[in-house]
């Protein structure tokens, strides 16, 4: 597979990185805020904004200790219930409409991560292009069934999964109806560090389950993504907020728009560098090439004299004989007078 549609762009490794900036909670519970974030994200040139849609009920049990209590201090969110937590990050239903409006009416693609079946009845209400499958759910095989069974493309983030799980996912959605698939390189750590991505995965990825592959990017900044383009990927998600400043459950980690507008540009910049293999001059090279070395009278020298190595010089420019000719003109005889700076040729042995 070399390309799809996404929502009315080509996506595929002839096409700059489709690069999707990621709400997700960093709305803080405001619709004007959420509105703000998605017309920052079109300035940056980001192609596509993404919004969650579950409610805390659709997620968990409102239950505040046991399994349902994030008691990890390395976790962002130690301390709170996973019911209070979804409270806090979801994005109201009745948001959906307006935001994704306000995304068609600056050039954005909006869409949405479903994370049950209600969500995904809800969201083809509101015409979803595609859909987003996070890396928690990806062994949720009935929503994958669900979501495959509207036949729109399908992202798949790859998180925590084994080779063996993503094949059960791939095979679940393609035999259910989804003819377009993504996987996005993931690492479900938030944030993710360098060390920790393993880019290496993506070219692998592609090889092994025949589809478009990217990444999905919780590092800081710019790096790892630019590096995930050199190896294939062809899609980059980014959580995004106005202001990592303004907290939010997401926006330690958050891209703010100075820093996406650099993703977007770096990005299309690795991948226009990919190029071709290709050796020798370009066509915008050719006019360089007078500047290589090439062999030069650097004496004046009189007709019948010997050239040596005190009336040769291998310099720049390049408008005399090669350098790998200097040692076998040394020793021969110079059939005219000639003036340093003389480019040397073989009509003058």
């Amino acid at each position: 597979m070399n390309e799809i549609n996404l929502g009315g762009r080509m996506v595929g490794s002839n096409h700059p990185p489709f690069i999707i900036a990621e709400m997700s909670g960093n709305h803080n519970q405001s619709l004007d805020r959420a509105l703000k974030i998605v017309e920052e994200a079109a300035k940056t040139g980001a192609h596509a904004l993404k919004i969650q849609t579950y409610t805390a009920d659709t997620m968990t049990l409102n239950l505040k200790s046991g399994d349902f209590y994030i008691d990890d201090p390395n976790s962002l969110w130690e301390g709170n219930s996973l019911y209070k937590l979804y409270k806090q990050a979801y994005t109201p239903w009745e948001w959906h409409k307006p935001i994704f409006d306000k995304c068609r009416e600056l050039g954005m693609i909006p869409f949405s991560t479903p994370f049950d079946e209600t969500a995904v009845d809800f969201l083809e209400e509101l015409d979803m292009p595609f859909y987003k499958i996070a890396s928690f759910e990806n062994n949720d095989i009935p929503l994958i069934k669900k979501v495959a069974a509207t036949g729109k493309p399908m992202i798949i983030s790859t998180g925590m999964a084994t080779v063996s799980e993503l094949d059960e996912t791939i095979r679940t959605a393609r035999e259910a109806g989804c003819k377009d698939l993504v996987l996005l390189k993931c690492t479900s750590t938030y944030p993710a560090t360098p060390k920790n991505t393993n880019l290496k995965t993506i070219p692998h990825m592609r090889e092994l389950f025949n589809c478009i592959v990217g990444l999905s990017d919780h590092t800081m900044g710019t790096g790892v993504a630019v590096a995930s383009v050199a190896l294939g990927a062809n899609i980059i998600e980014k959580h995004f907020t106005l202001s990592r400043e303004d907290g939010g459950v997401d926006a330690s980690f958050s891209m703010e728009p100075a820093e996406m507008k650099s993703l977007v540009i770096e990005t299309k910049q690795a991948w226009e560098a990919l190029g071709s293999i290709r050796y020798g001059a370009t066509k915008q090279e050719e006019a360089s090439l007078k500047y290589r070395r090439s062999i030069y009278i650097s004496e004046d020298i009189k007709q019948g004299e010997i050239f040596t190595k005190d009336n040769l010089k291998v310099i720049r420019p390049g408008y005399g004989l090669a350098p790998k000719y200097y040692e076998k003109i040394l020793g021969n005889t110079c059939k005219l007078d000639l003036k340093k700076g003389t480019p040397l040729n073989w009509e003058l042995l």
